[in-house]
């Protein structure tokens, strides 16, 4: 019999080191445990809200930003997005509609940056309690509004550079290019944000698991969303109009907060297991195996009794036959 050489031995334990690793960190226990933290900050609701609070943040900044544009010379806001995504037919018209915008007098200026302002705010404080409620702390409220503030232009200041990023390197389709570049920007501006919206009551360790999980997660929902997102305008601008924009936008938007606050959800449980095994508290591999083997025991149980009863709903003469 040949014997195994260096390099079958060395390829044998990479597998099992990477089998060891992904049974760890997919074990139930901890499964349950990110399931469990989603539940505590209400994620469906959590991201319905960030996703309100950002589209009514997101429309007046789209005002100020087409004035901007269009004093500059750098073109029209609505062209942007329509080239950005790729939209035609309806969905085009749609945007085109939403986002030209009249020029407007110095007092309206007034009341539209008063109410981005608001908006901005009541943004910044949906994602405030977002980390507040992930991590256990004690709700700040209004007494955070500095920071809020210093975040919300932040936040101007991150979609812009994404918005040059993929205005520079964006190629084909799905602008992979940009994309990627853009990761390493939003791990910065998650971190930022997380430090930031917590009044720095949690630490950038603690925050590091978070980050790189959203960041990724993200830069994939968002070539996701370069493939889905013109037949989203498209369906919704045929339906109901311009109106099928917003709706469109507000689904858009729904999807990337859930990724964020599964990511907040997921990061937070990966960084206590993080702590636990550097306090000498990780569960030993063959435990791991007994919880996979014990939940792979309860689904046959169940696989096999759901079997029975039905076999015991059938007559008597097709029992025969099964």
């Amino acid at each position: 019999m040949a014997r195994k050489g260096p390099e079958d031995r060395t390829a044998r334990f990479d597998r099992e080191h990477v089998i060891r690793v992904l049974t760890f960190w997919l074990r139930p226990a901890f499964a349950l445990r990110v399931v469990n933290r989603f539940q505590k900050t209400v994620g469906f609701d959590r991201a319905m809200s960030l996703a309100s609070s950002g589209l009514t943040a997101l429309i007046p900044l789209a005002i100020l930003l087409s004035s901007f544009l269009d004093r500059f010379g750098q073109g029209d806001l609505a062209d942007r997005i329509v080239k950005r995504y790729g939209l035609t037919g309806g969905g085009a018209e749609a945007v085109r509609h939403l986002f030209s915008f009249p020029a407007a007098d110095p007092g309206t200026s007034v009341l539209g940056l008063l109410f981005l302002l608001i908006s901005a705010l009541s943004f910044s404080r949906a994602a405030q309690r977002l980390f507040e409620t992930a991590w256990d702390l004690t709700p700040l409220s209004v007494r955070n509004t500095k920071n809020g503030l210093l975040w919300s232009l932040s936040l101007a200041a991150y979609l812009v550079v994404v918005g040059w990023l993929h205005a520079l390197l964006g190629r084909g389709r799905l602008d992979l290019a940009a994309v990627l570049c853009q990761v390493p920007v939003t791990v910065l501006f998650l971190l930022w944000s997380g430090r930031l919206l917590s009044a720095r009551r949690i630490d950038r360790w603690d925050l590091a698991p978070f980050t790189l999980l959203a960041a990724g997660a993200s830069a994939a929902y968002s070539v996701a969303a370069t493939v889905y997102l013109p037949r989203l305008f498209s369906s919704y601008a045929t339906r109901f109009g311009a109106v099928g924009a917003v709706f469109a936008m507000l689904t858009a938007l729904f999807g990337l907060m859930f990724v964020l606050v599964g990511s907040c959800a997921v990061g937070r449980e990966v960084r206590d297991e993080m702590g636990r095994i550097k306090r000498g508290l990780r569960p030993p591999d063959d435990e791991v195996r007994r919880q996979w083997a014990e939940l792979v025991a309860r689904m046959r149980e169940g696989w096999q009794a759901a079997r029975m009863e039905h076999l015991g709903r059938r007559p008597p003469g097709d029992r025969g036959r099964s």
